[in-house]
């Protein structure tokens, strides 16, 4: 009887720590070139980010909020890049490493695949690839504020 109730609790405090580091990217991100703030959130199991502010809200010619203007599918050019998933379906495999996910970049509306490495807890290594993962870029991350627990 001990052995079960050792065995249960040792289950449930690994899971519990397996979920912790699983959502140790959730938060608020500033890519390297510091135009956009990126906010990494879990949706039931996978992960996802939404640009949430932005250097230069408005199109300069217009004067209105920013929109995806470089987007191959004519019908969303019309969308606010504020607000827009950018980050989608990202699935923690472990040691620091979300996978299966994609990444979109508005400047050439491109989607990428891509992967996250979480290199400590307030630095991201995001690399977007075509095909191969040798055959991409890789771009650092830094978190903006603290997750809320």
């Amino acid at each position: 009887m001990k052995t079960k109730i050792l065995i249960i609790t040792f289950c449930l405090f690994a899971y519990i720590g397996f979920s912790q580091e699983a959502d140790a990217i959730v938060g608020v991100w500033e890519p390297s070139n510091g135009k956009v703030y990126v906010k990494i959130d879990k949706i039931d199991d996978k992960y996802y980010g939404k640009i949430v502010w932005l250097r230069e809200p408005k199109d300069p010619e217009t004067g209105e909020p920013k929109t995806d203007i470089n987007n191959p599918d004519e019908s969303m050019r019309d969308v606010p890049l504020r607000g827009y998933r950018m980050l989608k379906d990202f699935e923690y495999k472990g040691d620091g490493v979300w996978e299966n996910g994609t990444i979109y970049d508005p400047q050439n509306g491109t989607t990428y695949d891509c992967v996250i490495n979480l290199k400590d807890e307030n630095t991201l290594d995001i690399r977007g690839y075509v095909g191969l993962k040798t055959f991409g870029r890789t771009d650092t991350w830094k978190r903006l504020q603290k997750k809320k627990n």
